[in-house]
């Protein structure tokens, strides 16, 4: 895929390339900041049972990095014209779910991962929209697809912690698999990138 014809409405015919390596970036950023999160979560959580200051703090800083890493995109978009609603819908539910796990997490295990379920959910349908839209960039179907399992991830987290069962193992192993995909997806942009100035 190229974006050679495809610009914004109020973009230069260069700017969707540049978006595109805003991107790659972004993809990249957040899959080491995930695969670190994911490993000090494993090592010294993934079995916990009770709650702690600092798993706390560490189910806090996700949603609150989550919704840097989308106003960054929403900075990096050339196309200012659009509706923004679902990149803003993202922000305002990762902030709101920082909260929610602050306070959640101080009470129990299963609350915090219910609350991470309904969080799951929620950002999961405006990443598959977003992810739709951003398609003519390329790197999007790995991002459509972790729309859609985030989805059906939030839904199996909610079920476990409304049932009081469930381990924050859990919300790791989710969290390693957004990394995931968001590695595949930078090196997808990488990739394009590389055959656009061939």
């Amino acid at each position: 895929m190229t974006t050679t014809g495809i610009t914004a409405p109020n973009s230069s015919p260069t700017a969707e390339p540049a978006y595109g390596r805003s991107l790659r970036s972004l993809y990249a950023v957040r899959f080491f900041f995930a695969i670190v999160w994911v490993g000090i979560v494993f090592a010294g959580y993934a079995d916990a049972t009770e709650p702690s200051a600092a798993l706390t703090a560490l189910l806090v800083i996700y949603p609150i990095f989550d919704a840097g890493a989308v106003l960054w995109q929403l900075r990096a978009d050339p196309d200012q014209q659009r509706s923004r609603a679902a990149e803003w819908a993202n922000v305002v539910a990762s902030l709101a779910v920082a909260v929610a796990l602050g306070v959640s997490s101080a009470s129990s295990i299963s609350a915090a991962l219910a609350v991470w379920g309904g969080w799951a959910i929620v950002a999961g349908v405006p990443q598959l929209i977003v992810a739709i839209r951003n398609r003519r960039n390329g790197g999007q179907v790995a991002q459509m697809l972790s729309g859609g399992i985030s989805v059906l991830a939030g839904l199996g987290f909610l079920a476990q912690g409304v049932q009081g069962d469930g381990k924050i193992s859990g919300a790791a192993g989710y969290a390693a698999l957004g990394a995931v995909f968001f590695l595949v997806s930078a090196i997808r942009l990488s990739t394009m990138s590389k055959r656009q100035q061939a």
